[in-house]
């Protein structure tokens, strides 16, 4: 919060400069390859299980190159998932607090933490230990320095690892599942995008994702009906008054992403999937459209995000047509927006 938030936001920003994301793009397509390889054709599929993974891999080798064993990097996705579960588990049953405490269940979580805080940490060290350079996220938070010289504590690098793991891999595959679901049920959609692929595919991958314009508006689309952070939470400082009603300083006020997203006064055929509505690019629906959040707190990961699903929407249409083996696409309201019974059927192209 406050000054430490601002201190931290300057340092790490550069990082997640479109020119430093350049640098990870072919790890990006690497990770998500791999993962589709899972993809058994004419059988029906969850999907959401495989772009789970898809997203963790992708930060994973991002961040750390192949600096992290295979074992390494499915333990510490195992605690991360682990652990939020049981934050959800703590937010929507504050009443069985004292039965998390007293039965170990917390302390095992807890220490489980610290086991993943040991293997960044090692991580991190032999890396420093090395000398070599990987041009990876890794690299670039252990190279960023304060004004006044110094670098981060290796807490505080390990702090804002965590969170790159946590923020940079639910949302992703929950974006990414609601992608293709509404592509299953709009395959002509899935034409233009194999058209716009086929067509640039001599490109390198960062012309590709500045060049796809129709995966991207599908993806804007895709996020405007269903977005993974569907409420954003805030505190005001200092008293306010809005619409006749007072609001002391320290409320917590939370806005509805969700509804923004499909209010009558704000869009047009606001429960319709109409990715042409983004031709122009999301600009001139900049006040009330937040799939990254707004303002100096927006997400910092937004270009690498939209990056990486650009590149895993074009290359599993690339490779396959797919259609919906469910009704209706349905959701799971949790810390973030999940998706749910996301069944589909593949064909290779």
């Amino acid at each position: 919060e406050g000054e430490l938030w601002k201190k931290q936001r300057k340092l790490i920003q550069p990082a997640f400069h479109k020119k430093q994301l350049e640098n990870l793009l072919e790890s990006m397509q690497e990770a998500i390859l791999l993962e589709y390889k899972r993809i058994t054709p004419n059988t029906t599929i969850d999907i959401f299980p495989i772009l789970n993974d898809l997203a963790f891999q992708t930060v994973v080798k991002s961040l750390f190159s192949s600096a992290a064993t295979s074992k390494e990097i499915n333990r510490l996705q195992e605690i991360t998932e682990s652990g939020q579960r049981m934050l959800v588990k703590e937010l929507r049953q504050p009443y069985l607090g004292w039965w998390f405490q007293s039965s170990g269940i917390l302390k095992r979580h807890l220490g489980e933490s610290e086991e993943a805080r040991t293997i960044l940490k090692n991580i991190a060290n032999t890396r420093k230990a090395s000398g070599v350079k990987q041009n990876d996220l890794l690299d670039m938070l252990l190279e960023a320095r304060y004004e006044d010289g110094s670098e981060m504590e290796e807490e505080q690098l390990i702090d804002e690892i965590l969170i790159l793991f946590t923020a940079g891999h639910e949302t992703t595959s929950n974006a990414l599942t609601f992608t293709f679901q509404l592509l299953a049920k709009h395959p002509e959609w899935q034409d233009k995008i194999y058209n716009e692929v086929t067509a640039n595919g001599d490109l390198d991958l960062m012309q590709q994702v500045s060049t796809f314009k129709v995966t991207q508006q599908v993806i804007e689309e895709s996020m405007r009906l269903y977005p993974p952070v569907y409420f954003l939470d805030r505190v005001n400082k200092t008293p306010d008054t809005f619409n006749g009603m007072d609001f002391p300083a320290g409320c917590n006020l939370l806005f509805s992403v969700f509804e923004m997203h499909r209010h009558k006064k704000l869009w047009d055929n606001p429960d319709t999937f109409l990715p042409e509505r983004f031709a122009d690019g999301g600009r001139k629906f900049s006040s009330f459209y937040f799939p990254f959040g707004a303002g100096p707190r927006k997400c910092i990961g937004n270009n690498f995000a939209m990056f990486e699903m650009i590149i895993a929407v074009a290359e599993l249409v690339r490779r396959y047509k797919f259609t919906a083996e469910f009704k209706d696409i349905e959701i799971t309201p949790l810390i973030t927006l999940k998706p749910k019974n996301a069944f589909l059927r593949f064909e290779e192209r």
